[in-house]
């Protein structure tokens, strides 16, 4: 696989991007109205390509696809050892395929190329490797059994059975990884699958289809419904043919498809909302702590779930803190995206881009805090959504910007004194997402910690992840997991069966 960084694909100008088609059954097909919307580049404002635009009407077509396609059994009961060959030639194919990859998460979203090439391609070819890896694994048990009022001598056994059809609908600040957290576990139990990417951000999705069908993956098990919106998110979720919805996207929306899918009991996971605490004592390795604060909140511009979204800071050292993160980030390049020496690209969106600058100016009219580094919208080379990071110092935890989920590049900076001051204020947040602690104190680290309601607690350091750790949420962040043995509680579930041994 292509792993050096410094080396840049043809020029956006120079390099298209054909028009994108659905993917139901096997066959690449225009939308059954014929639709097409545009894909967006938010480093030029430009229009990168069109792609078809699903509604209900197709959304009702890959559910049967995909539901014909686990009932006739190709993969479903595929022996757990080629499904494994399957997906590792995904793995292998993405590899092959990781600049067309990248190239496709920068301009549908801004992502840094460095950060696409050397991250996010990497990391969703492990997982499916990893995921491959357990198709042999997922066993049952023999069951020691004495029930009541038997009169003879009886077994139980259970085998863990594929839920059926899955649909996934994600999000744009991670195209593929948070699709292929889905994916990667739901056709290695032998689900068959229908994927609904961000209409913002369709682009990687399309290739990664077609990497499914060059792998071997048979026809309607894996199912691609570009464009579109909420409704076809709605027909989706009320489908009686789809057993189970993984959704990444906001608490809001997580809520709405909760209420949708009661009718059909579908099977959830909900990978929603955070406004996560990064919590620095006095002790801590003061130069090692801001530059995790730095990365935790505007690596990939701030567009992360699992953002520390609210820097909670010891008094002794809370000046000092801001000083330095105040130098840090006026030292940051905001650039094109494509060039190496880029430290930010542009917001993903417009409308996300306008949210942002709108929380900026809740956060200049809220009394107490001040404005210290940023707040301004910028261009380069006269184009392009971006925003500066920005740091609002003097913050408290009940202000609008230190408890709604902004999901860019804005920090409020939170004094405390006490450890249980920490805690409380880290926990005074409907989310529960993840949680980070600074400290040389290793005792404290783990007693906090353990007292923080989150997911996922970075201590000393932050946005570490790996196939096989769990990840998920508390509270309003959502429930089920992600990734490792865990994820299969989602994608699987369990058939007892009863034997007498009596002749």
């Amino acid at each position: 696989m292509t792993s050096n960084t410094e080396s840049l694909p043809l020029t956006v100008d120079s390099r298209v991007v054909p028009a994108g088609r659905l993917l139901i059954g096997g066959q690449w097909r225009d939308a059954a109205d014929g639709a097409t919307e545009a894909t967006v580049n938010p480093a030029t404002e430009q229009v990168t390509t069109t792609v078809a635009k699903s509604g209900p009407e197709d959304a009702a077509l890959a559910a049967a696809a995909a539901r014909q396609a686990f009932d006739d059994g190709g993969w479903s009961r595929m022996p757990g050892s080629q499904r494994a060959k399957v997906l590792n030639k995904v793995a292998d194919l993405i590899e092959e395929r990781a600049e067309d990859l990248a190239f496709r998460e920068v301009v549908d979203m801004g992502k840094l190329w460095r950060d696409a090439m050397s991250i996010d391609v990497p990391h969703i070819a492990n997982m499916f490797r990893y995921f491959a890896g357990w198709t042999t694994k997922l066993e049952g048990a023999v069951k020691t059994v004495e029930p009541v009022g038997s009169t003879g001598d009886v077994m139980a056994f259970t085998r863990r059975q594929p839920l059926g059809v899955v649909a996934a609908i994600t999000p744009f600040n991670f195209p593929l990884i948070l699709t292929v957290s889905k994916i990667a576990p739901a056709l290695a139990a032998g689900n068959t699958f229908i994927h609904k990417p961000s209409a913002d951000t369709p682009l990687s999705s399309i290739t990664l289809a077609e990497i499914m069908m060059d792998a071997g993956v048979p026809e309607g098990a894996y199912n691609l419904l570009t464009g579109g919106g909420a409704e076809v998110g709605r027909a989706l979720v009320g489908d009686p043919r789809i057993d189970k919805v993984a959704l990444t996207g906001s608490t809001a929306t997580g809520k709405s498809i909760i209420r949708d899918s009661a009718e059909t009991l579908k099977h959830l996971t909900m990978e929603l909302g955070g406004k996560s605490p990064d919590i620095i004592f006095a002790d801590a390795d003061l130069e090692r702590a801001v530059t995790t604060a730095f990365y935790a909140i505007f690596w990939n511009k701030g567009e992360v779930c699992v953002a520390g979204s609210r820097l909670l800071v010891q008094r002794e050292v809370y000046d000092e803190v801001v000083e330095r993160l105040t130098a840090m980030c006026a030292n940051a390049r905001t650039g094109d995206p494509f060039d190496p020496a880029s430290d930010f690209g542009p917001i993903a969106n417009r409308r996300e881009f306008e949210k942002v600058l709108r929380y900026i100016d809740i956060g200049r009219d809220e009394d107490g805090a001040s404005l210290v580094t940023g707040g301004k919208s910028l261009t380069v080379d006269g184009r392009g959504l971006y925003i500066e990071p920005t740091v609002f110092a003097n913050a408290s935890n009940d202000m609008r910007i230190a408890q709604e989920e902004i999901f860019g590049p804005v920090l409020p900076v939170i004094p405390f004194d006490t450890e249980d001051d920490a805690v409380a204020l880290g926990n005074a947040t409907p989310y529960g997402l993840a949680a980070g602690v600074q400290t040389r104190d290793l005792a404290k680290a783990l007693r906090v910690a353990e007292r923080l309601d989150a997911g996922t607690v970075w201590l000393n350091t932050w946005h570490l992840y790996d196939p096989s750790a769990p990840f998920g949420g508390f509270k309003a962040s959502g429930y089920g997991r992600e990734n490792g043995p865990e994820a299969f509680e989602n994608y699987t579930q369990y058939k007892t069966t009863w034997l007498s041994l009596q002749s």
